[in-house]
């Protein structure tokens, strides 16, 4: 057994059940210490365990890169931000955004294997529910294993998305039963399907704990595999019936919440805007129960929220992409980082000159997502610059604002019992209701109606005009001017081009970016206008890095290849 599992690597554990093999002398056969046999995890409370060590997985565990907040994957090679410092610090991130990255990447191979620890999890409830104990009722199987689909669903859409072709491998396989010989060929988006569809028919409306997904959570995010292979009609119907009758799993109907400030915060955690989100807890004994993830992310400075690391640094453009016309509407033939207008005072790398607001139009939800010098940083003191900032010429002047927590929050939301106060026990959105409106707005699109598509991204715009600064005299820091879409698109190409940019603003550093932009098939020209302006300015960081074709999607992890053979695990091209 042992001498397998290292010749096939990850893809290897598809199982965490240990079974005893039956002889004569069964006497001698003594558990090992610390492990359940079989027996003890098909009862219900075995099977219970089981699953919930399926959610557990959802943030990565010690794995950060595995994580569906997606700050690398989505977010940074999607222009959100860069990584913030020199290669001396995390180096292996610097050719990622850069789209440099090769086969023996470690944070690709983290990503990897931790998606694939949460398959090998399902699966392993899976087949447990092949053999269930006296007390396991047709009932517990059915609520069991259509959240165990749901996850595994959730994994493998992870996968494909970052690697296309990843192996399939279901409960049926296991060691010395093929799992070894399964060839990464198989078009997985008919499995992904089948997974939410069985989430979707067998999950209930609601859960007696919310952090465990519900029929609405499968058909959303159903909708989201439907989309992302340009199954608009499909995806419509879903998202139709999301909208229209859509509960959070404590039954509470789907929303948006009344400000976009509030989103981020944990007071509103698994609120009605909570399609599915992973559940965090700090102080729990665990950091791992916290999100590991973002202890790298926060403000440099020991005074400063987290107290490391400046890695998630938000862009340029993405920054000036806030501007605003006389109307209040974005500026979508991206003038935004030309002349005018672009952000003033912080654009420059500055860390002495005297602080002056910007007088252009932005969107409030800037300064809800991003940290700029001399404005509110929540409620810890006004952003002071450069003291923030790692490096400030690879990073830039900015900070992360989103899933940052408050000063009020420290010993709540916040974890200080590792070796940065940086672990937050704020739960992380994985599809969240603005996302879904944007996601039926792109359908409602393609099915041809562009008004029912304006009145989701005006929902969106709504919620975003409501905002704090707006309320209690931000714009004394900056003049924010924002409105809805007044006027009807005069096509299909102005209303998808309106859409993509609500969506670049709305759910900016939370992980989405990139992965648009590549279903969209604009990866190309998007990204390298961002690298051509941000490495202009970001020499060292940026400098001469372009996106070429072969970077929509992450090459095999070399170790994997090595183990199993090349023509087993095939890598993908160009790499």
């Amino acid at each position: 057994m042992k001498n397998i599992k290292i010749k096939i690597g990850v893809l290897a554990v598809a199982t965490m059940v240990t079974v005893a093999v039956s002889c004569s002398e069964d006497f001698l056969e003594v558990p090992p210490t610390g492990q359940l046999a079989q027996a003890q995890l098909t009862t219900v409370q075995g099977l219970d365990a089981a699953l919930i060590a399926v959610y557990s997985q959802v943030n990565g565990r010690d794995v950060r890169m595995a994580s569906p907040s997606n700050w690398v994957w989505g977010s940074i090679r999607g222009g959100d931000a860069n990584k913030g410092t020199d290669p001396g610090d995390f180096n292996t991130i610097n050719p990622i955004q850069r789209f440099e990255t090769d086969p023996t990447n470690v944070n690709v191979y983290d990503n990897w294997r931790g998606i694939y620890e949460g398959v090998a999890r399902a699966n392993s409830v899976l087949a447990l529910l092949n053999t269930p104990a006296a007390d396991v009722t047709p009932e517990d199987i059915k609520r069991i294993s259509a959240q165990a689909r749901f996850l595994r669903g959730h994994f493998y859409f992870q996968l494909v998305r970052n690697f296309k072709m990843p192996t399939l491998v279901d409960e049926t396989l296991d060691y010395g039963t093929g799992l070894e010989d399964v060839v990464n060929n198989q078009d997985i988006w008919p499995f992904i399907e089948a997974d939410f569809q069985f989430a979707v028919d067998n999950l209930p409306t609601s859960q007696p704990q919310v952090g465990r997904v519900n029929s609405f959570a499968a058909k959303a995010y159903l909708g989201k595999v439907y989309l992302y292979q340009n199954k608009f009609a499909q995806a419509k119907t879903l998202f139709d019936d999301v909208i229209a009758n859509g509960m959070t799993s404590k039954g509470e109907k789907y929303g948006l919440v009344e400000y976009y400030d509030n989103a981020f915060r944990g007071a509103f955690d698994n609120s009605k805007e909570t399609v599915w989100a992973y559940q965090a807890a700090a102080g729990t004994g665990s950091v791992n129960n916290a999100n590991p993830e973002f202890d790298l992310n926060f403000p440099y400075n020991s005074a400063a929220p987290g107290g490391c690391c400046g890695f998630f640094s938000p862009s340029f453009t993405f920054v000036n992409s806030f501007r605003t016309d006389a109307n209040g509407l974005p500026l979508l033939d991206e003038s935004y980082n030309t002349g005018a207008n672009q952000v003033k005072n912080d654009h420059g790398l500055v860390s002495s000159d005297p602080f002056t607001p910007d007088t252009g139009n932005l969107d409030p939800r800037l300064d809800h997502t991003v940290g700029r010098r001399g404005i509110p940083y929540l409620d810890w003191e006004d952003h002071p610059g450069a003291s923030w900032i790692r490096k400030q010429d690879w990073a830039g002047p900015y900070n992360p604002k989103k899933y940052v927590y408050q000063e009020s929050e420290k010993g709540t939301f916040q974890d200080n019992s590792t070796w940065t106060p940086g672990y937050t026990g704020m739960n992380i959105y994985v599809i969240r209701f603005a996302d879904v409106l944007l996601m039926a707005a792109e359908a409602e699109i393609e099915a041809g109606s562009l008004e029912k598509a304006r009145e989701y991204v005006n929902m969106v715009r709504t919620r975003a005009m409501n905002s704090k600064l707006m309320r209690e005299g931000g714009a004394e820091a900056a003049k924010y001017v924002i409105d809805i879409y007044k006027s009807p698109w005069a096509s299909a190409d102005a209303a998808r081009t309106a859409v993509r940019f609500e969506r670049k603003l709305e759910l900016g550093m939370e992980g989405h970016r990139f992965y648009d932009l590549v279903r969209w098939g604009i990866a190309e020209p998007v990204l390298n206008a961002y690298l051509a302006y941000d490495g202009a300015i970001l020499t060292n960081a940026l400098g001469g890095a372009k996106y070429t074709a072969k970077h929509a999607i992450l090459p095999i992890p070399q170790n994997q290849i090595d183990l199993l053979g090349p023509d087993i695990l095939i890598q993908n091209p160009g790499f």
